[in-house]
Order: structure tokens, then C-alpha cells, then sequence
């Protein structure tokens, strides 16, 4: 098959390794035409009145990708970004994820086409609002279950619930991801990074990495400043940190409480003074023993993956990794975790949530910690064996194995 080129849109980067794991697996015909496009793709026009009084009107989109399962599982984005095809190669990541770990759930993701920066909290209520009334005959705690995504917060998931409970009556499992007092579970803001780290301290055992490994983690979101404040706590080195208006960077370690509370005051990491301020193009490139890309996609591709300096990348961000700087970095020698297990946190923890909703239990944020421990650490043992096994990288046997699980439900379920 021939690798997409870097600008490829994000779902023929994701179908590359689809149709790869297809042909490996032998899918019949009927398979791979079934499992390679989504079920059901939705696209709304979101009218919002503005503080200002004028009216502006964003796309929304809600693709299910897969149900077969479970129940439809995905985030909703807002980001300027968010479009159908974004979206739907969201959706189908997540169609491989949940079967990789495990949890019984299909694969869904929304978005909103919109720059949540620049709304005002009252904007983005209204559009929430909007856009769940435009979707809310999809969802349902047992058809399709929305959690936060970029640009969108627990915050968020009350909106919607809200809306959705406005129509239907009070239903807290329809959304995941949402604050405790609403039936959020404990642990689950910061389930995403919390399992990043889980997943890095398995590939630093298995790849015998030194006790003080050197960590650059590009983002500085909900899902890289939790995996910085968790892996710091871990005892490692975070020597660099980035966000979008640049990053930081010390080769003997940076002070992360003191960051913290530097980006509290400041909402960035640049001016640290404990650190000497990157640009971002540069801050991926940094001497460091572990790569954490937790922002956006296709942050590494052909140009940049040959100057990389890491021994390890840990995708916490979606799809950070073009299939050609894949094939570099594999030549080279540099071990990728794939997205599909290593932020599989947040999916974790949500379906956790959403079985503590239908049964009206709430666990303790120790339980919800040890069992995000044991399953995500699951899905790294499944990886790491097929991948000895069949002489795969870690992204070949990620893919092959949840591609296998949903192709086996497609099959007991009757569909072909």
C-alpha cells in the first residue's frame, strides 16, 4: 500500500492503518468495505447569537462510526479545525481504541467548527445548547454517549446534559466527562494524562529506559499538563513543556509546581524563568529520552521525524504521527506507542462514569485509578506481546488487534 503523503487528510492517514491491519488480518471483501466507513455521518448548521447582538452559524457535525460493541463513545471538539473529515477520522480512532481496551463501547466523535478562544462563556453555552438540540436524536446512554474533547470541558458535558435532559428528563448518562456534583466520576479530568503515564512507565520498564528518563511533552492542555504533573510526581525529568504560544525548556529539569503556577498567572509557558523559551517548531526536535505529543495532529511528519532526538514517543494527542515520519521513525529506531492505547485514559474512565450513572453507584477516585491502572496496562501487554510475536511495531499490532475485535463482533452479530 503506498504511506499517504503528510498532507493527507487525517482519515486516509487513519485508513492507511486500517486497510493495513485489514489485509494482515485477510478481512474478507464484505469486511473491509463494512468496517473501512462510518455508519452514520451528520452534519447541522449551529446558529448562535452572539454578544453582540449579530448571529453567526457554525457546521456540527456527530459521525458513528461503529457500533458493534456497544453503544456509540466519542468527545466533541470545537476547533476551528473540527471538520467532517477530521471528525470522522476521530471516529474511527476511537472505534479502534475502545476495542483495543477493551471497553464496550463503538466508536462516534462530533465537532463544532468554531474558535472557542475567542467566544465568551455565555457564546458557548448558546451554541452548545444549540448544537445538542440539533443532535439529541442520536444520543441516548444506550445509542451514543458524547464526552469532552479540545476546546470543550466538564463545563460542557453540564450543557449538554442539561439540553438533552430538557427534552428527555434527567438523564446524567447521556454524557461523560462531566463535573462530579452532576454524576462525574472522580479521577476522570484527569484520567486522560493519568493513563499517558501509566502507558510510559510500562514502555520505560520494558524498554529498560534510566530511572531518570528526560521528558519533553509538547501541549500544556488538560492532557499534557496532567501527564507533566503526573510524570513528575514519577520521579521523571520533564526538561521541556509547550503550548501554543511556544514552550520552555531546561536539559536539567524544570520545576513544575512553579510552572504551574506560572501558567495560572501568565496562560502560557513562555517567560518561565527557569526555563529558556522555544518556539514550537523547535521544541519536538529537543534532546530527550521520551516524546510526549499532546496537542494537535501531524506534528511530526517527513521533514521534522528524521531530526527527532527521543528514544521513545508516547501519543497522547490524536493522530500526532503522519505514516511516513511512522516509517522514518521505525527505520530509525525511535518506539512509537500509538494514540489508540496511550490516551486511551479518558475513554476508560468515561465508560467507568457511565456505568456508575446507570447504576447509580459512585466508586472512590482510588478504585477508578487502580482499574484505569489495570486496564490500560492490559492493553500495553496485549500490544507488546503481539508485536513480539508477529514481528510488528506497536501501532501494527494496536490497530491489527482492535480491528480483529470489532471485525469478530461484526461477525457474531450477524451483519455479514
Amino acid at each position: 500500500m503506498e504511506i499517504p503523503a503528510d498532507d493527507a487528510t487525517g482519515f486516509d492517514q487513519v485508513s492507511f492503518y486500517f486497510n493495513w491491519a485489514a489485509s494482515h488480518l485477510d478481512l474478507s471483501d464484505d469486511l473491509r468495505s463494512l468496517l473501512g466507513t462510518p455508519w452514520r455521518e451528520l452534519r447541522v448548521s449551529v446558529p448562535v447569537r452572539l454578544d453582540n447582538g449579530h448571529v453567526q452559524t457554525y457546521s456540527g457535525y456527530r459521525i458513528q462510526y461503529n457500533a458493534a460493541r456497544g453503544p456509540y463513545k466519542g468527545g466533541i471538539r470545537y476547533h476551528e479545525y473540527a471538520d467532517i473529515d477530521e471528525v470522522r477520522a476521530l471516529a474511527a480512532l476511537m472505534t479502534w481504541k475502545t476495542a483495543l481496551v477493551d471497553v464496550p463501547f463503538g466508536g462516534a466523535k462530533g465537532g463544532v467548527q468554531c474558535s472557542p478562544r475567542q467566544m465568551s462563556e455565555d457564546e458557548l453555552n448558546r451554541l452548545t445548547r444549540r448544537y445538542t438540540q440539533s443532535i439529541e436524536h442520536l444520543l441516548g446512554p444506550s445509542r451514543d454517549i458524547p464526552a469532552p474533547d479540545m476546546g470543550t470541558d466538564s463545563k460542557t458535558m453540564a450543557w449538554m446534559m442539561d439540553a438533552y435532559g430538557q427534552i428527555h428528563g434527567h438523564t446524567p448518562a447521556i454524557v461523560t466527562g462531566k463535573p462530579v456534583e452532576l454524576g462525574g466520576s472522580y479521577g476522570r479530568e484527569s484520567a486522560t494524562g493519568r493513563g499517558v503515564v501509566y502507558v510510559l512507565g510500562e514502555a520505560v520498564r520494558h524498554y529498560e529506559l534510566t530511572d531518570r528518563t528526560k521528558v519533553v511533552i509538547q501541549g500544556f492542555g488538560n492532557v499534557g499538563s496532567w501527564t507533566a504533573r503526573f510524570a513528575d510526581l514519577e520521579g521523571y525529568c520533564i526538561c521541556g513543556v509547550s503550548d501554543v504560544d511556544g514552550g520552555t525548556y531546561n536539559p536539567h529539569g524544570l520545576d513544575l509546581p512553579a510552572l504551574v503556577e506560572h501558567v495560572q498567572e501568565n496562560a502560557t509557558v513562555r517567560g518561565f524563568p527557569q526555563g529558556d523559551d522555544v518556539p514550537n517548531d523547535e521544541m519536538i526536535e529537543l534532546p530527550c529520552d521520551v516524546l510526549i505529543p499532546a496537542a494537535i495532529e501531524k506534528v511530526i511528519h517527513s521533514r521534522n521525524a528524521p531530526k527527532l532526538q527521543a528514544r521513545l514517543i508516547i501519543e497522547a494527542a490524536n493522530n500526532p504521527v503522519t505514516p511516513r515520519a511512522d516509517e522514518i521513525l521505525t527505520d530509525r529506531g525511535i518506539i512509537t506507542v500509538p494514540d489508540v492505547l496511550s490516551n486511551a485514559g479518558g475513554v476508560i474512565v468515561s465508560y467507568f462514569e457511565w456505568a456508575q450513572n446507570i447504576q447509580q453507584f459512585r466508586w472512590n477516585e482510588s478504585r477508578v485509578n487502580s482499574e484505569l491502572q489495570r486496564m490500560i496496562t492490559a492493553g500495553f501487554e496485549t500490544i507488546k506481546r503481539r508485536s513480539s510475536e508477529h514481528s510488528l511495531t506497536l501501532r501494527q499490532s494496536a490497530y491489527a488487534t482492535g480491528v480483529e475485535r470489532v471485525a469478530r463482533a461484526v461477525e457474531l452479530r450477524g451483519f455479514v
